[in-house]
C-alpha cells in the first residue's frame, strides 16, 4: 500500500461516523489540496460533499474522479466566483438544505495586481473576502444545521498585514507579500467569527495544511515536499474529528494546536472584521 493510500485509510478509520448524512462544502476543490480534502471526506460513510468551483469543466472532471475513487455518488458541485460577493450571495440564497461543514480553502496569488469587476484587488477578494463572505452568507445555514463547523485553510506563511492598505493601493504589489497578508487575515477572522458564533453550535478553526507543489506554490516561486493527501490531513481532521467540534477560534499545524499571535491582537482582529464587513 502506498503512503497516500495509507493516509486515506487512516483518515477513514479515525473519522467521526455520523448517524445521518453530513453535508460538507469545500471551496477551491479543483486545486491540489482542495481536491484531496474533498476526496478524503467523500471516502467516509454518510458524507455528502459539494465542491464549490468557478470552472464547470474542471468541476465536472473532479466530481467524476472523486466519485470513482471513493464510490460515493453523493459528490457534486455548485458554481460560484468566490471573489465576488454577489456570486456568493446568490449561492447562499439558492441553497436548500443543511450545511454541517464549510471548508474555506480557495486561494490564488496572481503575480501581477489584478482587480475584480467591482474594483477589489483580486487576491484580497478571493483569499480574504471570499472566506468572510462564505461564512456570513452561510451563517444561518450553519446555525440551523448545528452542530456545525467552519475550517479556514490558512498557513504558517503569514504576516505583514497592513490594515491601512489591504488592497495594495499604496504599497507596490508583491504576490508573496499579499499572500502572507491574506493568510494572516484568515487566522484573524477565524477568531472574530468564533466569538460571534459562540453558543450557536458552530465552531470556527484555522489550520496550515501542508506544502505541496501546486499552481499557487509555483506562482509564489516555491516547491513543496508533501503530497496533497498529506496536506489534507489537518483540514480533514478538523472537519470530521471531535477536536473540530470541541475547539473554536484556534489555529493548528500538523494536527497540533499552535498559539496564533495574530489572533491574540484583539484590536487588529476587530479592525479587520469591520474592514471586511464594509465590502458588503
Amino acid at each position: 500500500m502506498r503512503h497516500d493510500e495509507r493516509t486515506m485509510a487512516n483518515m477513514k478509520d479515525n473519522a467521526r461516523q455520523p448517524d445521518s448524512g453530513v453535508v460538507a462544502l469545500v471551496t477551491g476543490a479543483t486545486g491540489a489540496i482542495g481536491k484531496a480534502i474533498a476526496t478524503h471526506i467523500a471516502s467516509m460513510p454518510a458524507y455528502e460533499v459539494v465542491l464549490l468551483c468557478r470552472n464547470v469543466e474542471k468541476a465536472r472532471a473532479v466530481v467524476g474522479d472523486i466519485q470513482r475513487r471513493t464510490g460515493n455518488p453523493r459528490v457534486r458541485y455548485e458554481l460560484v466566483d468566490l471573489a465576488r460577493h454577489a456570486s456568493i450571495t446568490a449561492l447562499s440564497e439558492r441553497w436548500n438544505g443543511p450545511v454541517h461543514i464549510l471548508i474555506n480553502n480557495a486561494a490564488i496569488t496572481p503575480r501581477r495586481r489584478e482587480e475584480t469587476p467591482e474594483g477589489i484587488e483580486l487576491q484580497f477578494a478571493t483569499n480574504v473576502l471570499g472566506y468572510f463572505w462564505m461564512i456570513t452568507g452561510f451563517k444561518d445555514h450553519l446555525v440551523d444545521s448545528a452542530p456545525a463547523r467552519v475550517v479556514n485553510v490558512a498557513s504558517y506563511w503569514a504576516g505583514g498585514l497592513d490594515l491601512n492598505d489591504l488592497e495594495f493601493t499604496c504599497r507596490r504589489y508583491n504576490n508573496d507579500v499579499a499572500y502572507r497578508q491574506s493568510k494572516q487575515a484568515n487566522r484573524m477572522l477565524t477568531v472574530a467569527f468564533a466569538e460571534r458564533l459562540e453558543d450557536t453550535g458552530v465552531t470556527v478553526n484555522a489550520c496550515h495544511p501542508g506544502d505541496v507543489v501546486s499552481t499557487l506554490s509555483r506562482d509564489l516561486g516555491f516547491g513543496g515536499h508533501e503530497t496533497p493527501d498529506q496536506a489534507a490531513s489537518t483540514p480533514v481532521w478538523l472537519a470530521t474529528e471531535a477536536v473540530g467540534a470541541n475547539e473554536t477560534g484556534k489555529y493548528f499545524e500538523h494536527r497540533q494546536e499552535v498559539t496564533c499571535r495574530f489572533g491574540a491582537d484583539r484590536n487588529a482582529v476587530e479592525a479587520l472584521y469591520r474592514a471586511c464587513k464594509g465590502y458588503g
